[in-house]
């Protein structure tokens, strides 16, 4: 992920990044002007005024570490969507190639249900694994692609299970339900090849919440549920901001924060759509019946409450979900395979779908 991404642009809310409006290149803040001790002051209305120093936690790998004391400037002007396009694209490209030194693999471009997708093949996939698929859906605020291959060929190597990452209509362009839409077209075009006990739905970011509202859909549409669901930091809702949103950003405690608001949503990619629908925003849908799910963030993810609150939803519906967060790192972390965590987490994904799919 870009670490020039700023906070409208992080995980699901590219306003800023569709919109790109000229303004001029604003100072970072210098060490001399950085905050030194802590202070607290909460107004009438409940807003905390707050600043806290803190230093890196030392049980995470060096690698970890290293990673979130990068300093990121926390001025910076918007990013203009092509330009986001274009530098998330490249780090899609060099992230296939870092991934599949770890987790060898074929890959192979083509189409399903009309939609192009990334059929990731992990070397070494058992005979047993023939007649079972994972269908990835990739993050990237809705308006790009930031982990088609990210989130795919970790997992598919872990697994040794085939995934289909699918890559659906983008916002602006086509906003919502198109990318529920084209999930559910893959789903039902693999239906006909595989059991639904066989298959799992999963993502990041935007590809979790996309899961989210594709299994809800899926419910009112009474089609077979598949088998496990992956909902990895993910949106709860479009109509209110959760408590997480106000404090980090897509590096964590690092770069760019907007003030709170809690009025903002993504018109882009919700369009006309009410922000309490209860696909659109699942936190408000009869979650009842859904297939186990696995919920993973980390302690410094601007879904961090988003993630947690879904979680809990769906433990009030009677359904089996497990929640997985790691300590201090960002959002989406695991798509850097250079990080010990990372490898930790695509573990436990993988590992979760494998144990799913073989019941």
């Amino acid at each position: 992920m870009s670490p020039l991404s700023v906070r409208l642009t992080i995980v699901l809310f590219a306003v800023a990044t569709v919109v790109a409006a000229q303004q001029p290149s604003r100072q970072p803040t210098t060490a001399e002007q950085a905050p030194t001790r802590d202070s607290s002051y909460i107004d009438e209305q409940g807003t905390a005024h707050i600043t806290r120093v803190v230093p890196v936690p030392q049980d995470l790998s060096p690698q970890a570490q290293k990673s979130i004391s990068r300093q990121v400037p926390d001025e910076a002007p918007p990013e203009a969507l092509a330009d986001r396009r274009a530098s998330q694209d490249a780090g899609q490209v060099r992230r296939k190639a870092e991934w599949s030194k770890v987790c060898p693999n074929t890959i192979v471009e083509t189409q399903i249900a009309g939609l192009p997708v990334h059929i990731v093949t992990p070397e070494g996939m058992p005979a047993g694994n023939n007649d079972k698929v994972l269908i990835n859906l990739h993050g990237g605020s809705f308006n790009a692609d930031s982990g088609s291959y990210s989130e795919s060929i970790p997992v598919a190597g872990f697994s040794k299970i085939k995934v289909v990452s699918v890559l659906y209509r983008l916002a602006p362009e086509h906003p919502f339900p198109a990318a529920v839409d084209d999930g559910i077209a893959v789903y039902k075009e693999l239906l006909k090849t595989y059991k639904p006990a066989h298959i799992a739905i999963y993502g990041t970011s935007a590809g979790a919440s996309l899961t989210g509202e594709i299994a809800v859909r899926l419910k009112q549409l009474g089609l077979p549920m598949p088998a496990a669901l992956g909902l990895f930091s993910t949106l709860d809702n479009f109509a209110f901001m959760d408590d997480s949103w106000s404090m980090y950003t897509l590096r964590g405690l690092a770069g760019h924060l907007e003030p709170p608001d809690g009025s903002k949503h993504d018109p882009y990619y919700v369009g006309s759509t009410d922000l309490k629908d209860p696909v659109l925003s699942p936190i408000y849908a009869d979650l009842r019946g859904l297939p186990p799910a696995l919920f993973i963030t980390s302690e410094r993810d601007a879904l961090l409450s988003a993630t947690a609150n879904l979680h809990r939803a769906y433990l009030r519906a009677g359904v089996d979900a497990r929640l997985v967060v790691f300590d201090a790192l960002p959002h989406a972390f695991w798509y850097d395979p250079n990080l010990p965590e990372s490898i930790e987490a695509s573990h436990i994904m993988a590992d979760f779908f494998a144990k799913q799919l073989s019941k």
